[in-house]
């Protein structure tokens, strides 16, 4: 990435956050010579080694913003986390907490699979190591914890930061996640669509070594994703690592609040979750047994509850999960978060034609743009914050302990099926036409002194 001078009417681009979507859409800027940086508050990239998995759809996007970051994915260790020799390689979904069949204990009965192809599982930490890669000495500035967002009266965006310094762009856009400050700047510090909710839901993420799973799950299980469902919990596993380590993550529903909504972890151990798990399938007990002992506690919080009413407030935008966090019950909202990326580097490749036009106004140009980003993003992206919710509801129903409703119980996956659809087969290169031409059209309208108000729901059900 290189860091690229603006003209006079060509737009200069804050970005907050250096994760993963704060970093690829600063790639794809950088790749249509658009002036950016990226500030970020911890003192260097700080992601946790637990894994990731990006849909078909999301390295499409990849591909779009930039080809490098699919090379980036493939240089660290990514790798199908299903199958790809199956017709239905996707993600399978098998009983966790009951015994079938007396004569095999680690017979696990198939539920569900659901396919469309492409998955690939990696490592959060040595992704975005290798995206650094490709960025630019200077072009993320570390240490620099927000403070406030400020829209000067001179067209200027004013990033003012916990160290006393400040910077102005033309534009910011908050990749900073769930406890975004550029949120909580958009909305106010008393607005509840500043905060979000804890689920009562927690979280805990391990790597065990692949051999050691392969002991416990067998060779076919091990290399291919699976959800493990049960009252009130299911497991996930997928390899990564080049098919070195499995990727495991232990959902449990928690009906208590959430002690400390300021930090969303606390200290947790292996043995407090195999006691949550009592009684479930001996593979699942199995598994969780090759965990660390110590393990990170991690409270899932979303913005379902009170949802941005917006993304953009003129030249301010927000992205990822500082837009639209999700609890990961659908494993998608790092993938939505590139489809933001790829949308906002298209919108922003515009601005840059249309301000460097006779006459263009950039401060209109970049409204219109970010209006377009909310218009084209925001129905989509709260869905899935809200159907996230809801799968995980289905994953723990009390009913699979009961042998008389797993009919019931079981009728799950047809609606499961249908929303995994939804976000899997999602057409990236439509969205960017769509984009384009809704940006065409409200840049027009702004010419003529009118604006667009358009926030259809594209037939998403909540």
């Amino acid at each position: 990435m290189a860091i690229n001078v603006p003209g006079p009417a060509e737009p200069h681009i804050a970005i907050v956050g250096a994760g993963i979507v704060g970093v690829i859409l600063a790639l794809g800027l950088a790749r249509q010579k658009i002036s950016v940086r990226v500030y970020e508050q911890a003192a260097g990239f700080r992601e946790i080694g637990a894994g990731i998995a990006f849909s078909a759809c999301a390295r499409r996007c990849m591909e779009l913003v930039d080809p490098g970051i699919s090379e980036a994915l493939r240089r660290c260790g990514a790798v199908s986390v299903s199958d790809e020799d199956q017709e239905d390689d996707y993600l399978r979904w098998i009983d966790g907490y009951n015994q079938h069949r007396a004569d095999d204990p680690t017979y696990q009965r198939p539920l569900a699979q659901i396919g469309g192809a492409g998955f690939r599982g990696c490592r959060r930490d040595q992704f975005l190591e290798e995206l650094a890669k490709d960025v630019a000495p200077g072009g993320i500035e570390f240490g620099k914890r927000l403070e406030t967002v400020e829209q000067k009266e001179d067209g200027k965006v004013c990033l003012v930061f916990a160290d006393g310094t400040s910077a102005d762009a033309d534009a910011v856009i908050g990749c900073d996640g769930v406890k975004s400050r550029v949120r909580r700047s958009l909305f106010g510090a008393d607005n509840e669509a500043s905060y979000a909710q804890y689920t009562h839901k927690v979280a805990y993420r391990g790597l065990v070594p692949l051999d050691r799973a392969i002991e416990v799950l067998g060779e076919w299980k091990a290399h291919n994703f699976h959800h493990h469902v049960g009252p009130g919990a299911h497991l996930t596993h997928y390899p990564v690592a080049n098919h070195t380590a499995l990727n495991v993550v232990v959902f449990l529903s928690d009906p208590e609040p959430w002690p400390d909504h300021s930090n969303m972890v606390a200290e947790g151990t292996r043995d407090e979750v195999a006691a949550a798990l009592g009684g479930w399938h001996p593979t699942v007990l199995g598994l969780v047994k090759l965990l660390p002992e110590k393990l990170v506690t991690w409270g899932l919080f979303d913005l379902g509850e009170f949802p941005a009413p917006k993304y953009n407030d003129g030249r301010v935008c927000i992205a990822g999960d500082a837009a639209h966090a999700s609890s990961p019950h659908h494993g998608a909202g790092a993938c939505l978060g590139v489809e933001d990326a790829l949308c906002l580097s298209v919108l922003l490749g515009q601005v840059r034609a249309a301000a460097t036009a006779p006459g263009e106004s950039l401060g209109t140009a970049l409204a219109a743009a970010f209006e377009t980003f909310d218009s084209m993003r925001r129905p989509r992206t709260q869905w899935l914050v809200n159907s996230s919710r809801r799968v995980c509801d289905l994953y723990h129903q009390s009913e699979w302990a009961d042998q008389r409703r797993w009919t019931k119980a079981e009728t799950c996956f047809e609606e499961i099926r249908d929303r995994s659809y939804k976000i899997w087969h999602f057409d990236a290169d439509d969205m960017v036409q769509q984009s384009v031409a809704e940006y065409k059209k409200r840049l027009l309208g702004k010419r003529n002194g009118f604006g667009r108000d358009v926030n259809e729901k594209h037939g998403y059900r909540l």
